[in-house]
């Protein structure tokens, strides 16, 4: 059985994953320890061919996060959450990643999740861990659209982490969030298990 691509970037293997209607599986991840304090180096973007083949498709993205694809699969937008950017690149037809583009920038992006009409939902910077204003919320998400225009916008009491769309028809924002405290206190946080899920109507659902 062929290597998958996390195997051959290094033993911390990948981050995410994405499907491609075409077949094509892509992969993200960075080669440091980045919970134990390791100095950054830029990610990467790997593809999984059908038949099981693997090859690098994209690098310098800036700590890669979350990852999606547009609606008609003919684009994959990355969060690079060091350069509080979500960043797009075209997918060509052998599963090459071209085009590389800004989709939205100003942001605060972990994981993402994309809707029927193509709309982003992504963490912003505007935060209270970001900003260390403690005047500011505690966490926010918005929708937002290839060129920045933000559309929508959801605050949490706590920092949110990650979102997704679910429910019946797709048609509800999960949004994980939890305390954030630094990088040097995740492991402290996360043995309080303080987690919560979100739950909130979604404006534009998963699927058409």
């Amino acid at each position: 059985m062929p290597d998958a691509a996390p195997t051959v970037r290094s033993g911390r293997g990948g981050n995410e994953i994405v499907v491609a209607p075409q077949g094509y599986i892509y992969v993200n991840g960075a080669d440091f320890d980045f919970v134990g304090g390791g100095a950054p180096v830029p990610g990467w973007i790997s593809i999984v061919e059908p038949d099981g083949r693997h090859r690098q498709v994209a690098g310098d993205i800036d700590f890669p996060n979350g990852m999606v694809i547009t609606p008609d699969g003919t684009t994959l937008v990355i969060s690079e959450s060091m350069g509080g950017r979500l960043t797009a690149f075209d997918i060509a037809d052998d599963g090459s990643l071209t085009g590389r583009r800004i989709w939205a920038e100003g942001l605060g992006p972990d994981g993402i999740c994309i809707d029927a009409d193509g709309g982003i939902w992504a963490q912003t910077a505007d935060t209270a861990a970001h900003t260390g204003d403690p005047a500011a919320p505690g966490g926010a998400c918005v929708r937002v659209l290839e060129g920045g225009e933000i559309t929508h916008r959801v605050k949490t009491e706590l920092p949110c982490f990650s979102c997704a769309l679910g429910g019946a028809g797709g048609r509800q924002l999960l949004l994980l969030c939890n305390e954030f405290g630094g990088v040097d206190q995740m492991v402290e946080v996360q043995a309080r298990r303080s987690a919560r899920v979100l739950v909130v109507d979604a404006p534009v659902p998963r699927e058409s």
